[in-house]
């Protein structure tokens, strides 16, 4: 055992193993909190009769525009209150980081007059302001005095803060409410409830069969629940009771056993997770035959709460327990409208605790796959005799091209042939396509070549999302008629938030709703386009498996392996060609159990896939993967990095340079012909009233800022458009202050997360991280929050990943990289 440290914060001997628990843990760093306070205050405290005072209100400048910082001073005025010494003032210094980075500071001073400071006779010390960005800045002016008598030296030091930005905007920016945690109830299980009213969309799908409940079994319960163990890593987050119930490794006579398992996990800590939501003591208000409650955070979807799910509530304070079961019909802003059994009423004043239930559908449609017997075992875990197709076969192939410009492309034609010379009952194929290499572009002209060579083929193709789904049919549209392609939305979709372009594509019954046309109709259709989860409807109204002779799944890397099966095991047969297509490198699926996530739900089908003996280790097309390796979306300066940290340097830049080239000369880039900035944003993590959602103000304006150059750019040819500008930010509430914040000047530009980016693209992408404090790395480690402990979500974003990439900036560009120290540098 390796020989203890001991902590001088705590006063005690800490084993070396168990020193970064123990500094991590809330008894040091409180400790350490209360030490570092009492070491500043008392740095700050006058001394030796010498008084530092300000004659403005305290040592901010507050809220000062970019245009007036050169104007921003304060002064600080040195009295003597008594009379034993004369000092001598020495030169001030900052004690920031700047010295020892060899940077200016952000703040400015100088000695007023003569610094001989004796009884009667003030010296003033002038502050002024020098950093010219968005941002908070914030430093220690140490005034150092030296005793002319006998020489000895003290310091008393103050802090002085700015901030930097239009005070305006920044006052529209700030917390509406201070934040306050919401609490956990503690629950009990309903015993009874009066059914509610639902909505007309759960019946605007013909199901032939009832879904089943695919509760947890009793058996499993009090295991699956219990919290994972209190470490600040993940690397034994997993209770030795709940690795007991899985095997390793996984096969074939397993599958559905550790997945049901892995979902389970996962359900309990959704569930958990409502409990944040649950409300006590609430009004209903009246409309007709729907009742109103009012929901904190809905707007930005916490809870998410869509139409079909079931909002429980009873009287305040009742003896009984009699709960009314209240189906959501519509949402509007911050309120949802329910519809309760009839003998449900209330009066103005009565009261109800209200609990959100978990909707549980998803779920079930993934465990209804899991369960459903499936014999295409060579899918599921492929021997290497069933991967591939002979040379002699693809090189006999010939093809007319559709998209020409994939004839210059021979991995891309390689992946066409191979999925049209792909034989019944062969392994799925595998198409990895690391990012702007054109996957999406080779999947469809798979399927248009398909449907020529073939007039009886029938094609399924679905993503994860209903945006990556969209733009698979958004491709096929100019190809297809309504009658040849059908994209299927769930009854829940908002007819506002799909394509104008795919209208004409979906079916909507008589009351407005999206649904499916006769079985026969959606037999004939030639493609079918819809998310994993929602192919579920194909079995459910009758399409029996094996009707689609083609399916493919885009953006696989994005959906767990059950999210998967709802596609394979509900449409395939030992005669069903797979196509698989996506980056294991890029976005995983969004896993909210920790235990569950480290026991591997969130590794998709096709990640596994690739780690498989049948695939692994060559990307050649004979072994049933190709590897496209052209990007034709960025500049090389922009692929550069991710090249070289997580594709070997494999990836080669071929996009056409009037297109990757036309930014080069945006007034905001530091360096000429290099299209890529890192702004440093001294921000500040904020929340507001119950969301825990986080926010920066100071970096919304400095995306305000960007946009508003951008815009104005006239060098750029052809010019800057909104509709050229994406902006991505891991937090919802940022997404909702950019909106905000830019509704006045570019209203249109997309704001999203990385996986409603996932596959889209724009001429100039912004990204703002958010977070800017340490305090809370910790936790985004252990529950994988934000860009910070998942490479995947910006293909790496780590603290050290962030300095590496800051280093390779300046490398590239010659110049200086915006560096933290060891903080978590924040780039925008």
């Amino acid at each position: 055992m390796s020989a203890p440290d001991f902590c001088g914060i705590c006063q005690c001997r800490v084993p070396a193993q168990g020193w970064d628990p123990h500094v991590a843990g809330k008894a040091h760093c409180r400790k350490a909190g209360l030490r570092t306070e009492s070491i500043l205050q008392l740095a700050q405290r006058d001394r030796n009769g010498v008084t530092v005072s300000s004659q403005d209100t305290g040592l901010d400048f507050g809220v000062v525009s970019p245009g007036m910082v050169s104007r921003a001073v304060k002064s600080f005025t040195l009295k003597v209150t008594i009379q034993t010494s004369e000092f001598m003032v020495l030169e001030p210094q900052w004690t920031s980081r700047s010295r020892a980075l060899g940077t200016e500071p952000a703040f400015s001073c100088r000695i007023e007059g003569e610094p001989h400071l004796r009884r009667n006779r003030d010296v003033r010390i002038i502050v002024g302001l020098r950093a010219t960005g968005i941002g908070r800045y914030q430093d220690t002016l140490e005034i150092r005095f030296a005793c002319i008598s006998n020489g000895k030296q003290f310091s008393v030091t103050r802090t002085i803060k700015a901030t930097i930005g239009d005070a305006a905007d920044y006052a529209l920016l700030l917390p509406s409410a201070p934040f306050v945690p919401r609490r956990r109830a503690n629950r009990k299980e309903i015993s009874r409830f009066v059914a509610g009213v639902p909505p007309p969309r759960l019946l605007a799908i013909a199901w032939t069969s009832k879904l089943g409940k695919y509760r947890i079994p009793k058996i499993y319960q009090p295991i699956l629940s219990i919290p994972p163990n209190r470490s600040e890593s993940t690397e034994d987050i997993v209770p030795i009771q709940i690795r007991s119930l899985f095997p390793n490794p996984l096969k074939l006579a397993n599958h559905c056993d550790v997945f049901c398992k892995l979902l389970w996990l996962e359900e309990i800590v959704m569930e958990d997770a409502l409990r944040v939501f649950d409300m006590e003591s609430v009004t209903l208000s009246k409309h007709g035959v729907y009742y109103h409650l009012s929901v904190p955070g809905l707007a930005e979807k916490r809870p998410s709460v869509i139409i079909g799910d079931i909002i429980v509530v009873k009287i305040s304070g009742a003896g009984d327990d009699k709960w009314y079961e209240g189906h959501v019909h519509y949402v509007h802003e911050a309120e949802v409208g329910l519809r309760f059994h009839r003998s449900f009423s209330n009066h103005a004043t009565q009261r109800f605790d209200v609990r959100f239930r978990l909707n549980r559908v998803p779920l079930r449609r993934q465990l209804q796959a899991l369960y459903a017997t499936h014999h295409a075992a060579h899918l599921l875990f492929p021997k290497s005799t069933d991967v591939g197709v002979s040379n002699a076969i693809l090189s006999g192939l010939s093809i007319p091209l559709y998209d020409q410009k994939i004839a210059n492309n021979a991995r891309q034609l390689q992946a066409i042939k191979f999925i049209l010379a792909l034989p019944s009952g062969s392994a799925p194929f595998i198409i990895f396509g690391p990012p702007g290499t054109g996957k999406t572009v080779t999947i469809v002209e798979a399927i248009k070549q398909i449907l020529r060579r073939s007039p009886r083929a029938r094609i399924l193709a679905c993503a994860p999302s209903n945006s990556a789904a969209d733009v698979i049919a958004l491709r096929l549209s100019d190809h297809l008629e309504p009658h040849e392609l059908f994209r299927f939305y769930a009854p829940s979709r908002d007819k506002k938030t799909v394509p104008p372009a795919l209208v004409r594509y979906t079916f909507m019954n008589a009351d407005n709703l999206f649904s499916h046309p006769s079985l026969d109709t959606v037999k004939a259709f030639r493609v079918v386009v819809c998310t994993c989860v929602s192919a579920a409807f194909t079995l459910g109204i009758g399409v029996e498996r094996g009707h689609f002779s083609h399916v493919f799944i885009d953006e696989a890397a994005q959906a767990t392996e059950p999210e998967s099966m709802v596609v394979l095991k509900n449409t395939a047969t030992i005669a069903t060609r797979l196509i698989i297509s996506g980056d294991p490198k890029q976005l995983r699926p969004i896993i909210h159990s920790a235990i569950a996530n480290e026991l591997g739900l969130s590794m998709s089908y096709l990640e596994r896939l690739m780690e498989h003996d049948a695939f692994r280790g060559s990307y050649e097309g004979t072994s049933g993967v190709v590897k496209l390796l052209s990007n034709y979306r960025s500049h090389p300066a922009i692929i550069r990095y991710p090249n070289e940290r997580f594709y070997d340097g494999e990836l080669e830049a071929h996009g056409e340079p009037s297109s990757i080239n036309s930014c080069l000369t945006l007034a905001p880039l530091v360096r000429d012909k290099y299209p890529v900035i890192f702004c440093a944003v001294e921000g500040q993590d904020t929340r507001e009233a119950s969301s825990p959602s986080f926010f920066n103000p100071e970096e919304v304006l400095q995306v305000k800022a960007y946009v508003q150059q951008l815009l104005a750019d006239r060098r750029c040819v052809p010019r800057i458009e909104p509709a050229d500008i994406g902006i991505i930010a891991p937090y919802r509430a940022q997404c909702m202050k950019l909106r905000k914040a830019l509704k006045p000047i570019a209203p249109e530009i997309k704001i999203g997360s990385v996986e409603e980016y996932q596959g889209d693209e724009r001429r100039v992408i912004i990204i703002t991280t958010v977070r800017s404090s340490r305090d809370y790395i910790n936790y985004d480690l252990r529950y994988t929050l934000g860009f910070v402990a998942n490479p995947r979500r910006l293909n790496g974003g780590s603290c050290r990943l962030t300095r590496e990439m800051a280093s390779l900036t300046s490398r590239l560009c010659g110049f200086p990289a915006h560096s933290r120290g060891d903080s978590c540098e924040k780039h925008s």
